[in-house]
């Protein structure tokens, strides 16, 4: 079966898995205040977010939110969903970059800032809602590009200081300099199962565009526990027609509400 669009991949913390009973968390990310690296517009930003081996201490990809264009403040809409280990501490590490072309290649996207925490501090906050600011770290040169790349872990879960720090001016910052604030949600998912189908339109739209029609699309927003909304689906654009009729699309009813009808 596909993964959805909107979840990132699922993939485990290695050396836990089978070991421990876990529940699945779906993690949801936003940023406020990022900086801006675009000279005529706003960034474009991306979040990578990272897991921690628990034997080895080296930080393995987990996954990316989609691209967001001309925004300082985010909120992505594809998740993370991981397994949580009650007992174990689950090192995550989240890093922003604004995406300038279509390279996956993070080393030719500028870097925003960069912020870790584990699992269990976001489980554990109020609401399982946890805010920290962005830094731009410690950085060593990559011996590729000349560019700044983050700083990593020492293997004891403190962060090294690297021994290079010059040319972080091209990068927009010096070390710890804070950078925004990232925004970490999650929630335990349900077991449901089940699938929504959906297809909507729209008729006589406002003309929002000066010299044309205007481009709609739809945001979806779920309710959550504590009250407060979190994006859960975007539409695709539709060009030039205030009667837009978008395409049907599938989501898990989980993604909507959790499997809680009633929400």
């Amino acid at each position: 079966m596909e993964q959805p669009e909107d979840m990132a991949s699922l993939s485990e913390f290695d050396s836990l898995a089978g070991s421990i009973p876990a529940t699945k968390v779906e993690i949801t990310v936003s940023c406020r205040n990022l900086l801006d690296k675009d000279m005529f517009s706003k960034s474009d930003p991306l979040c990578v977010m990272y897991t921690q081996g628990m034997e080895n201490k080296q930080w393995r990809e987990f996954g990316r939110t989609e691209v967001i264009d001309n925004t300082l403040n985010p909120d992505f809409v594809r998740k993370f969903i991981v397994d949580y280990f009650f007992e174990e501490k689950q090192n995550l590490r989240f890093d922003l970059y604004d995406v300038d072309s279509k390279s996956p290649d993070l080393s030719k996207h500028d870097f925003l800032g960069q912020a870790f925490c584990t699992l269990g501090e976001i489980v554990g906050s109020p609401g399982s809602r946890l805010e920290k600011s962005l830094t731009i770290g410690a950085f060593s040169l990559n011996s590729r590009t000349g560019k700044p790349m983050p700083a990593v872990s020492n293997g004891s879960g403190l962060w090294m200081e690297s021994l290079r720090t010059t040319g972080l001016e091209a990068s927009g910052g010096v070390p710890g300099k804070k950078c925004g604030t990232i925004i970490l949600s999650a929630e335990e998912l349900s077991n449901c199962r089940d699938v929504a189908t959906m297809q909507f339109c729209a008729n006589k739209l406002d003309k929002k565009d000066f010299f044309g029609k205007s481009d709609p699309f739809l945001v979806f927003y779920r309710s959550n526990e504590d009250g407060t909304f979190t994006i859960c689906h975007k539409t695709e654009v539709m060009k030039n027609t205030l009667n837009p009729v978008w395409q049907t699309f599938s989501i898990p009813v989980r993604a909507l509400c959790n499997g809680d009808y009633d929400r």
